[in-house]
């Protein structure tokens, strides 16, 4: 099992070149934020909008299937489940709905006026709370918006986020945040130790990674068997893993920490690094100005009544 490889969740795509990596990266992040709070109050259409638009977004970007397809088969696959569990299951609502038409459909006609005419009775569209009910399984209307919400919720979330870090390297991330946290400076925030712990955060996450996988690995190799050693050994087994895991991570901060103090870095007002030199092009602008037409469309029809 290659983690770095069969699930690089967090890691940047360094080969090939798309052209979302050649955004500036405050566009990118500014994309972010919106796909990360206008399903705030959103309606279904556009949650289930959100989600078409990150899975063009990826496949118009040409980013390699590899890399792509077992993030987002597995979180697809999660999100239908999500989606099913939730529509089947109670909508915490514990009232019996009477239908609101009369069993007895009626056709009301209005009077004739001068000219001898009769209004033709309006066609009643007949409304049902429960949208399939079938033995134990039952799916009403509030059951259903529910599922919807949270399984687009969570395929929105977690895959925005992954795409961000796809296309954005780590000293582009932090660059950009610490170019948009500028005028946090006058109440005297450290936005360049943020900035720093950031960087070094972004740049642990495939060490973490490495980890899981070679203690996974080193416990595969050793031909445990689980049938004979049990519940209470299995846990055992497996905290003696996690006490591992932590003690190697912790060593890897402290060989990291060691490598900036020997090269003198000890200060970040003090050894200030130019990660990127950040200005806006022709692209960029107008990625802006897709993004205003984003918001433009959200507000316009995206709004939940």
């Amino acid at each position: 099992m290659d983690l770095l490889r069969s699930l690089p969740l967090g890691l940047y795509l360094e080969q090939p070149q798309t052209w979302l990596h050649k955004i500036d990266p405050r566009v990118k992040f500014a994309w972010l934020m919106s796909f990360l709070t206008s399903y705030v109050l959103a309606n279904n259409y556009w949650r289930v909008l959100l989600v078409v638009i990150l899975i063009l977004a990826t496949l118009i970007a040409r980013i390699p299937r590899r890399v792509w397809q077992q993030q987002m088969g597995w979180l697809l696959m999660l999100s239908f489940f999500v989606l099913a569990i939730g529509a089947i299951s109670p909508n915490a609502m514990g009232v019996d709905y009477q239908p609101r038409l009369p069993a007895n459909e009626q056709i009301l006609t209005q009077p004739a006026n001068s000219n001898n005419l009769v209004q033709e009775p309006a066609s009643n569209s007949k409304y049902s709370y429960v949208l399939f009910h079938k033995g134990p399984v039952k799916v009403t209307r509030r059951s259903f918006d529910l599922a919807i919400r949270l399984s687009t919720i969570i395929f929105t979330v977690i895959y925005s986020t992954n795409l961000y870090l796809l296309t954005t390297a780590p000293e582009e991330i932090t660059s950009g945040i610490e170019s948009l946290m500028q005028p946090l400076r006058r109440f005297k925030w450290p936005v360049t130790e943020i900035a720093l712990t950031l960087t070094l955060s972004l740049r642990f996450i495939p060490l973490v990674l490495e980890e899981v996988q070679n203690l996974f690995r080193s416990v595969m190799t050793r031909a445990i068997n689980w049938k004979k050693l049990g519940l209470k050994g299995g846990f055992k087994v497996w905290m003696t893993v996690a006490e591992r895991l932590l003690e190697n991570l912790l060593l890897r901060a402290d060989q990291m920490a060691n490598a900036m103090m020997v090269r003198g870095f000890t200060s970040p007002n003090e050894h200030r690094v130019q990660w990127h030199d950040l200005r806006f092009k022709g692209r960029d602008w107008l990625a802006i100005a897709t993004l205003i037409l984003f918001w433009g469309i959200r507000l316009a029809i995206g709004t939940q009544v």
